[in-house]
């Protein structure tokens, strides 16, 4: 356990310290997600309404829903990168622990979402977000998006040991989670989609955890119908649900498959 935990910090650092290597990554994490504010607070913030309330209130959750699901992709190319250059292979020749490069990475990419969390919440200061609940809640909002985006990095991560190439990742996780952000209730209701989208829509995690960062930061409209679908009902149960559940089936699927490796 101690060997575990002592390599894993290793790796930890060492993905951190390739950031002076690959500023891009830099970019993607705190460049991108400003973008990403500033584009669909002054584009859809200018066209959509919501009643009671601010849209751009209403976009915030949404919009760290989002960006911190692509972010997970972050832990597939990496895995998949290293498998390329050789230097899995070198890990798994030394005497180190079998899980500690998977873990290496998913934590890694844990602290990439802090920064990247944090980059966004000053954007949404600046275009008009506002947090109306107590500490408490706001720091279980920020925890739930951040234990989401832990969740999807291990899916990633098992995507990424059994791809063969980096580019592959990148497509294969555009493809799938692409669609998961926008069949949901990131940027609008989905009282007004066809009704079979709406159903995959309410049941959609994404929409879970953004509906439950909308309660936990206050940013539910006063008068807002209450939504019909036990997922929107119970939003941070749901989500707690699937993140659990998530981890649960894909950590020991990427450290076997890292196992596996030949």
């Amino acid at each position: 356990m101690v060997g575990t935990l002592t390599d894993t910090l290793a790796l930890t650092g060492r993905n951190l310290r390739k950031v002076r290597r690959v500023p891009e990554i830099l970019f993607s994490v705190l460049v991108s997600p400003v973008v990403f504010v500033m584009l669909f607070a002054y584009v859809f913030g200018s066209s959509i309404e919501v009643p009671g309330g601010s849209y751009r209130e209403y976009l915030i959750a949404g919009t760290f829903a989002m960006i911190l699901s692509f972010n997970a992709v972050f832990t597939g190319i990496g895995l998949a990168e290293d498998m390329k250059s050789g230097i899995i292979a070198r890990f798994r020749s030394l005497p180190m622990s079998r899980s500690a490069v998977v873990l290496a990475r998913t934590a890694s990419d844990v602290l990439y979402n802090v920064l990247s969390l944090l980059v966004m919440g000053t954007a949404g200061l600046l275009v008009g977000w506002r947090i109306h609940t107590d500490v408490g809640r706001a720091f279980g909002g920020f925890l739930l998006l951040l234990g989401f985006a832990y969740a999807i990095s291990w899916i990633m991560a098992f995507v990424g040991l059994t791809a063969s190439a980096p580019e592959v990742v990148n497509n294969a996780s555009f493809m799938v989670i692409f669609p998961l952000s926008f069949l949901a209730n990131t940027f609008t209701p989905t009282d007004g989609f066809p009704a079979p989208l709406r159903v995959f829509a309410d049941h959609n995690p994404v929409s879970a955890v953004t509906q439950a960062a909308r309660v936990l930061f206050g940013n539910i409209p006063p008068g807002t119908p209450e939504p019909t679908a036990w997922p929107l009902q119970h939003p941070v149960l749901y989500s707690v649900l699937w993140i659990v559940g998530l981890i649960a089936v894909f950590a020991p699927l990427a450290v076997r498959r890292y196992q596996r490796l030949t």
